[in-house]
């Protein structure tokens, strides 16, 4: 493996395709948010608000890669960051839980319908081709570097992917056949979603989303 100053050359990709994602997901906080305002989509809403966890959480894989990329495994300094790093995602991922299923219920009683949204639908479809091409190329990045928490969130923008996909079917679901309850019902389920990472990052012993597949 080489190297740039004495630090892995892919631990320096790793760090650059985090800071990528950043300034995607920052953008798609804005817009989505924007966009699911001005259709009152709550989808759209909820997917901005996804996103701004997955900038929170690339935040907080930048500071778990930290300064010392050759940390060994087992060190108790590594450890206690991985802990912690599991613990902060897990504590974003359980308030975004909470919020969406509470909006996401009361808008199917009271019948909230969204208007439809074109602009949502093909940034959407873009944001899907993205995040699926930083995910494939995060996951081999976090087998090289043997990083668990580096993988953990590779694994959350293969979800963000799926989560764009859902939520793309809806509004098109929504501005082909006028479906409104497909808007809350995504939202909803990124909720249920946001849920169960955040049960597995705050218990990193039996965490599911440290798998790397």
């Amino acid at each position: 493996m080489g190297s740039v100053a004495g630090v892995p050359r892919d631990h320096q990709t790793g760090r650059h395709l985090q800071t990528a994602t950043i300034f995607w997901n920052s953008g798609e906080v804005f817009i989505t948010i924007a966009l699911g305002l001005t259709s009152g989509s709550l989808a759209l809403v909820a997917f901005g608000l996804d996103s701004l966890i997955e900038v929170f959480t690339s935040v907080v894989v930048l500071w778990h890669m930290g300064t010392s990329p050759t940390a060994a495994r087992g060190d108790p300094t590594s450890n206690s960051r991985d802990d912690a790093a599991h613990r902060l995602v897990g504590i974003a991922f359980a308030t975004l839980s909470v919020y969406l299923l509470v909006v996401s219920t009361r808008a199917l009683i009271v019948g909230v319908e969204p208007d439809k949204s074109l602009p949502g639908i093909v940034y959407l479809a873009a944001t899907a081709v993205v995040m699926l091409a930083l995910a494939r190329t995060k996951r081999g990045i976090g087998r090289r570097l043997d990083n668990k928490v580096f993988l953990a969130e590779a694994r959350m923008t293969q979800l963000d992917a799926y989560l764009s996909i859902g939520i793309l079917t809806s509004l098109s679901t929504n501005a082909l056949w006028g479906w409104w309850w497909a808007d809350p019902i995504a939202a909803a389920s990124i909720g249920v979603i946001a849920f169960s990472e955040a049960r597995a990052s705050l218990k990193p012993d039996n965490a599911a989303w440290l798998s790397d597949t």
